[in-house]
């Protein structure tokens, strides 16, 4: 059963960055209640994000940057561990993971599997986030990586068993590095 949503008011707060709209809405319930919601949505645009790993090795690749919203709320260098990730723009998600990763980690990824399409802050954010992962080996890293101009990212490689315990210890918090850390784990890719 498809939901009736009745747009009230579509309003741009801001068109800085990314975009915040102010929507009022009316829900029509199943049983014909009509609910009045007033909310803020922030559209980024959609993103990709892949985990490198290395079953050779027994390694993940990761990325360590600064992260403002994370800092705001508490973080305090602000500094996140994450999985190489960037927004699509124009490009299709499996060409925005290959970029970004050899942008952030230097390594030119040779065949991806896309594990899923998950929304990561629904009840605010209209980003859409695809994930993949691709394996590695050293001879793919062709550069240092490390961001383009205005990013300052740290990259990391590390033991597949420590980034597990770096989820368990709070150490990793990122939604991304999680969800597929914790897939590349029950994928039996790693064994």
């Amino acid at each position: 059963m498809t939901l009736k949503i009745d747009v009230i008011k579509d309003k741009i707060l801001s068109d800085n960055y990314f975009i915040l709209r102010n929507i009022t809405y009316d829900l029509v319930r199943k049983n014909g209640e009509v609910i009045r919601h007033k909310r803020e949505v922030y559209d980024r645009g959609n993103g990709a994000t892949i985990l490198l790993y290395s079953p050779i090795k027994q390694t993940v690749v990761l990325v360590r940057q600064f992260r403002i919203a994370t800092w705001v709320n508490g973080n305090p260098d602000g500094r996140l561990i994450e999985t190489c990730a960037g927004l699509l723009d124009d490009d299709e998600p499996e060409v925005c993971v290959r970029k970004e990763a050899i942008e952030e980690t230097g390594f030119v990824v040779g065949e991806v599997k896309k594990v899923f399409e998950l929304y990561m802050s629904p009840g605010g954010v209209t980003e859409l986030i695809h994930f993949y992962i691709g394996e590695y080996t050293d001879a793919q890293r062709t550069q240092a990586g490390g961001g383009v101009e205005d990013e300052d990212i740290e990259v990391l490689e590390i033991p597949f068993t420590q980034a597990l315990e770096m989820v368990k210890s709070g150490e990793i918090q990122d939604g991304k590095a999680v969800i597929l850390l914790q897939y590349l784990q029950t994928s039996g890719l790693m064994t």
